[in-house]
């Protein structure tokens, strides 16, 4: 190879490892240096006085795309639900839980980036379609029973949690989209994302920093009701400033994390965060914090829905 081909060639080779990079943080194993760092942000954050310990069930189950943070999540979101002992804490991957009698033993579930196959975007099915104990429509059948008695566990009072892509557990589902406030539709690559807030005196967001904080993440898009705007926002991300190939939605800002109640129950979606990094903020952690006192009824806010603009 001549110089110039050579000097070329590792140009463009140089060129395609700083695009690589620019896509993704470094995702790294789950060790005890990490959860104890985690742990310790935690344990600085204020007691919160409670009645009655809670019961929640984190789950965090894939049968989609895989988040390399599935086991981070589930060890932050651990570590703030036993914080000062308010919640007695299951962690699982089996649907099973999502039996009435077994759903019936909690107070909050938390969906920890539950992605379900392309094929039907079901989760429920996705587990079920290989028990060749059932037909294929006891196969269905059951889906959409465990799929029920979700929506039910909540709109009877309680709570939950979505985090990142729990959203996309049920995603073709318009009843699961409804409660949850929207579903996933893409996201553009992976990039620096200026989070900011809708409210900077709303107490759920009380601990960042009135202009908001900057972090590496997938500026999650949604569709279905989320059109509806059936919830209370609390942080968006301006689309000018977003970076993306395909052709921009018309809408100025999208919104990236709110509460709504759906029924008697309360629940907390939070895009942020695929990368673990992130949670190295201690005031996400504490975002988070807030987002699961507020689906257990341990903090009253104003949850009003934002409604058609």
């Amino acid at each position: 190879m001549n110089p110039s081909k050579l000097t070329i060639t590792f140009f463009l080779f140089l060129m395609a490892n700083l695009y690589m990079h620019s896509q993704s943080l470094q995702p790294f194993e789950l060790d005890a240096t990490w959860k104890n760092k985690i742990k310790s942000m935690v344990d600085s954050q204020p007691t919160v006085k409670f009645k009655k310990q809670k019961k929640v069930l984190i789950f965090s189950l894939h049968t989609g795309y895989k988040h390399w943070t599935i086991p981070h999540t589930e060890a932050v979101m651990q570590f703030i639900a036993e914080h000062n002992a308010v919640f007695e804490v299951t962690v699982s991957k089996d649907i099973a839980h999502f039996e009435k009698a077994q759903l019936s033993k909690y107070d909050v579930v938390v969906l920890n980036n539950n992605c379900s196959d392309r094929e039907r975007r079901d989760m429920f099915w996705d587990v079920l379609k290989n028990d060749s104990s059932l037909t294929e429509i006891e196969k269905n059948q059951k889906a959409k029973k465990l799929e029920e008695n979700l929506i039910r566990f909540v709109r009877k009072g309680n709570g939950l949690v979505i985090l990142h892509g729990g959203i996309v557990m049920q995603n073709n589902s318009m009843a699961f989209s409804e409660m949850n406030g929207g579903s996933f539709d893409f996201h553009p690559a992976q990039q620096e994302i200026h989070v900011k807030l809708v409210d900077a005196n709303h107490p759920l967001v009380a601990s960042f920093d009135p202009e908001g904080f900057t972090h590496y993440d997938e500026p999650y898009f949604f569709n279905n009701a989320y059109y509806q705007y059936n919830f209370r926002p609390l942080l968006y991300m301006e689309l000018d400033k977003i970076k993306m190939k395909r052709k921009r939605p018309t809408d100025k800002i999208k919104y990236i994390s709110w509460i709504k109640r759906h029924g008697k129950g309360r629940v907390f979606y939070a895009s942020p965060s695929h990368n673990a990094q992130s949670y190295e903020n201690p005031q996400l952690l504490k975002f988070l914090s807030n987002g699961l006192y507020y689906t257990a009824g341990l903090i009253s806010c104003d949850d009003i829905p934002v409604g058609l603009p």
